[in-house]
């Protein structure tokens, strides 16, 4: 990826100083880059590729823009024509709740597979933040909240059908456990949506080995293999489960576990390959990369396409709970938990104290930045007009105060990785 010296991460005494002067002047910001929108996955691009590549990138393009025109054609077809469509669910929420088997055979539990049922999309998949304690979709209700339903009878087709913030990952776990709790009365009531839903993760995987945060594709960022907030990694974990035959995923078919036994060894293959290389030391991972060249690239307007800190715990978690890890896979952690240790801000703290979030100094506290520029390992921080900065008080107040920008996710990555070197013989 990256030529350039790996670099150490710094937020010292005279910038904690300099970010309580610049905050106070605003003249001061100093706008180090602007955040380029990234090329979009588009037939032109899959056009231009070498042929041996183009075959699989054209029948995936297409299979997605076929799915996605049956998603609407079935939801369509559930009303007669003219029909006014019920009011979409209500949004927010969309957690799932846990519990013993008991509770999994419970009748609240079942209440819940079944409205998770009604509303998986045609293609198997689920779409997000969307309440599960609710009744059964009705015909003709939409799959998602629509937030500003068209006019003219178009409805809103957005995350129909997403990996994002636990959607499907979290149905197909619960119609999991609901099926190992409850057995072939389960099954035969459930096992139809769970498989569904298992082809559905299948059908989305690049043919790179990645997953985009949204099938059938949704256009923009949302097309970019997606590590953001633990998308990708939950999906392999899902995977894993399923090739093993974990408890309800036992009813699956020998050839389904297989399907998924592959699907992971391509995931982690993808995730080996964009590890991002800085002079020949491999670091962490952006948020999310090209589906096609595997590169870093930029999502939403103030998110760069560089290192992040959380994403790159969490990949290096999961890469630390593979069994017998490979010479490659060890290879990854050790270099990517070197470059966490190496990119901790010592003697700082994030406080929102006030109403005005700012980096406080405090002996002994440690953060990680979300976003490392990969070139030197300088945090850095963007905003909704695309500027770039080095400095998080040169941000707007909005987006200072309304994003993740430091976290500690690095503490437990460094417990892990200490418990998983001495397992490996490290």
């Amino acid at each position: 990826m990256g030529r350039h010296g790996p670099g150490r991460a710094r937020l010292s005494t005279a910038l904690l100083a300099l970010s309580a002067l610049t905050a106070a002047t605003p003249g001061m910001a100093r706008k180090i880059g602007t955040i380029e929108p990234s090329p979009p996955l588009s037939a032109e691009r899959i056009a231009s590729l070498p042929r041996a590549e183009r075959a699989a990138w054209t029948a995936y393009f297409t299979r997605s823009a076929e799915q996605m025109r049956a998603d609407k054609a079935a939801l369509a077809a559930e009303l007669p024509p003219g029909a006014t469509p019920p009011p979409s669910p209500p949004g927010g929420g969309g957690e799932l709740p846990g519990g013993d088997p008991d509770y999994f055979r419970s009748a609240e539990a079942r209440a819940i597979a079944d409205t998770i049922v009604s509303f998986q999309t045609p293609a198997g998949g689920w779409g997000k933040n969307t309440p599960r304690t609710i009744p059964p979709r009705r015909p003709g209700q939409h799959y998602i909240h629509e937030e500003t339903p068209g006019s003219g009878g178009a409805r809103d087709w957005a995350f129909v059908g997403t990996i994002d913030n636990s959607a499907t990952t979290g149905e197909i776990a619960y119609l999991e456990r609901v099926i190992a709790a409850t057995g072939k009365a389960g099954e035969a009531r459930y096992g139809a949506a769970l498989r569904r839903g298992v082809d559905y993760l299948l059908a989305a995987q690049y043919p790179t080995g990645g997953w985009p945060q949204v099938w059938p594709l949704m256009g923009g960022y949302h097309n970019a293999i997606t590590y953001n907030d633990d998308a990708m990694a939950r999906v392999i974990r899902l995977l894993i489960d399923v090739g093993a035959g974990k408890g309800g995923y036992a009813m699956l078919s020998a050839d389904h576990r297989a399907r998924a036994d592959r699907a992971v060894k391509a995931g982690i293959d993808c995730i080996l390959r964009t590890q991002i290389v800085v002079n020949g030391v491999r670091t962490g991972w952006a948020q999310q990369h090209d589906p096609i060249t595997l590169k870093p690239v930029t999502a939403r307007a103030y998110e760069p396409a560089e290192l992040t800190s959380a994403e790159s715990v969490r990949l290096l978690s999961l890469l630390m709970s593979l069994p017998n890890p490979s010479p490659a896979v060890r290879r990854a952690v050790a270099d990517g938990m070197a470059w966490v240790d190496r990119s901790v801000i010592r003697d700082a703290a994030w406080t929102k104290e006030g109403g005005n979030p700012r980096i406080v100094q405090q002996k002994g506290a440690v953060l990680w930045s979300r976003f490392y520029r990969a070139s030197d390992n300088l945090p850095i921080f963007g905003d909704r007009d695309r500027s770039l900065y080095d400095d998080v008080m040169n941000i707007s107040a909005e987006r200072r105060g309304g994003y993740a920008w430091f976290n500690k996710s690095g503490l437990s990555a460094q417990a892990e990785y200490a418990r998983w070197k001495k397992a490996n013989g490290g």
